[in-house]
């Protein structure tokens, strides 16, 4: 069996050697743990994967190898003009919904709704007795509380986000790393992302030139060596992934599209944000709250020569976007759509691509918001768009 786990693990590139299996093997001989299946998984984790990344697959293949057995459970002033934002908002609501969210009194009469609730005790979703599910804040159009529906609420309490109308969401969520090492389904995305080439001879001579050792040698009558440097894709990129939420259904391709972009740019650095850009972003998911990146310093580290991407569905409440305090998950002092300004003024080249297919575009509010925001460069994430995007940050 314990063999079968070590070939399984191989087969789903989890990338362990004899080595590390042996050491397994050897915690297991002088019995370092107790028999268990938990403190088995811990070991085996431990020494068999030495990256994050693949976490996942470890995962599956210890589900799939030791079936049956119980397994532990894993748990500052802007040049926008807020007037001209509350507007973009209102642009991209129907009157049915803008007529709800005045009677509501909007964004800032729903954050006093929420702390009048909360002082009340009745902020947990539990509210009243007597069977009044909007007393709940569990049913029909209420905006506080759990699986009802309404065109701006607070989500608390519930598992997972249903229409995707919440602007704020009153639990702790987990991400997950996107991983870049999935094989790809097709080489197709390749072959779109080298559209965005610029080749330049840089660095030590490291590689032969046929053409100049054989024109030496000829001149000079023995054998003359000639070296070069590689000559490489001098592009520069910064990946912006949206992770967690409505982007849980795009995994596959943005883990595709990651890959790809991994092969293809030799000079690139990805971040992950959250429905928007705000004032800070991270590198890992599992330490997001703990090891932020200070967007300021990411405007004024990278060159006005990379080129910017942005991957993620751009749905989300347009309150997320347009307002102060709108995020989802903590008090942003600036909209989201101020940081995305401040992008696109400091680099040229910026494109949006986005999983969502295009024909449902125009039913999310948000979308129009944020493609009014970048100037109308977002692009699908199909074959078509993604031309389209490297054309554009290649003009």
């Amino acid at each position: 069996m314990f063999m079968r786990f070590f070939t399984e693990l191989k087969a789903a590139k989890v990338p362990v050697t004899l080595k590390e299996y042996l050491m397994l093997m050897e915690g297991m001989d002088k019995n370092v743990i107790d028999r268990r299946v938990e403190d088995f998984y811990y070991l085996a984790r431990a020494a068999l994967v030495k990256d994050e990344r693949h976490l996942d697959r470890f995962d599956v293949v210890f589900a799939h190898v030791f079936k049956g057995l119980d397994l532990v459970s894993l748990e500052q002033a802007t040049d926008i003009p807020a007037e001209w934002l509350k507007r973009l908002t209102d642009s991209f609501l129907s009157d049915e919904e803008k007529k709800l969210i005045e009677e509501m009194g909007g964004f800032d009469a729903l954050m006093e709704m929420l702390q009048e609730r909360m002082k009340e005790g009745r902020g947990d979703g539990e509210g009243d007795q007597d069977g009044d599910e909007n007393a709940r804040g569990r049913g029909r159009n209420f905006p506080i509380g759990a699986d009802g529906y309404h065109p701006e609420g607070i989500r608390i309490g519930q598992d997972k986000g249903r229409h995707g109308r919440a602007i704020k969401v009153w639990d702790k969520r987990e991400y997950k790393n996107l991983d870049d090492q999935v094989e790809l389904g097709t080489r197709n995305i390749k072959v779109a992302l080298r559209r965005l080439r610029r080749f330049a001879r840089q660095g030590a001579p490291n590689e032969l030139d046929v053409r100049g050792t054989i024109k030496e040698t000829a001149n000079k009558g023995y054998l003359d060596l000639i070296m070069q440097p590689e000559r490489r894709n001098t592009i520069k990129v910064l990946l912006f992934f949206d992770i967690g939420g409505s982007m849980d259904s795009h995994i596959r391709v943005c883990e595709e599209l990651f890959s790809a972009a991994r092969t293809e740019f030799k000079t690139m650095e990805f971040f992950y944000f959250h429905n928007c850009l705000y004032e800070s972003v991270w590198k890992d998911n599992r330490r997001r709250h703990s090891e932020k990146l200070d967007t300021w310093d990411l405007l004024n580290r990278y060159g006005r020569d990379y080129k910017i991407i942005f991957v993620g569905d751009a749905t989300m409440s347009p309150y997320e976007i347009t307002y102060p305090g709108g995020s989802v998950e903590h008090w942003n002092e600036e909209p989201g759509a101020v940081w995305m300004d401040r992008v696109c003024k400091t680099w040229e080249s910026v494109a949006w691509l986005n999983p969502t297919p295009q024909r449902h575009w125009t039913h999310t509010p948000s979308i129009g918001v944020m493609r009014q925001v970048i100037g109308d460069r977002m692009f699908p994430l199909t074959l078509a768009g993604l031309e389209q995007a490297m054309r554009e940050l290649v003009r």
